[in-house]
């Protein structure tokens, strides 16, 4: 019964959380924030967050070095649903704080027009 606590006690820890885009907003001025855009690289141009990085299959080994375990990562997708699979994925990698922000760039563009890098 111990391991059945200790395997959903370990979950819990090991899981993504969700952030809004007001979160998001909040912590854009933090040093140490990572906001990674999973959205194709036509989209990205187009417009994405503020010092945001692309991320996609061809360099997430390269991110994945790049950055420490303990640092916050935001993924950021269109809708606020891709960026769980991939929140996830990053937390199985080791990642130990990683969100996904909820609403998407939708929202965010939505929200924030002003602060769109184009």
């Amino acid at each position: 019964m111990a391991a059945f606590f200790y395997l959903i006690y370990k979950e819990i820890l090991m899981a993504f959380k969700h952030i809004s885009i007001e979160q998001t907003h909040e912590l854009l001025d933090k040093e140490d924030v990572v906001i990674a855009d999973i959205r194709d690289p036509n989209s990205y141009q187009a417009g994405h967050i503020p010092g945001s990085e692309a991320l996609s299959n061809a360099n997430i080994a390269q991110f994945m070095m790049e950055k420490e375990f303990d640092q916050p990562i935001i993924i950021v997708c269109y809708h606020g649903m891709s960026s769980q699979g991939a929140a996830s994925y990053l937390v199985e990698q080791g990642f130990e704080d990683v969100y996904s922000m909820d609403g998407g760039f939708t929202a965010w563009e939505a929200a924030y027009s002003e602060q769109v890098e184009r």
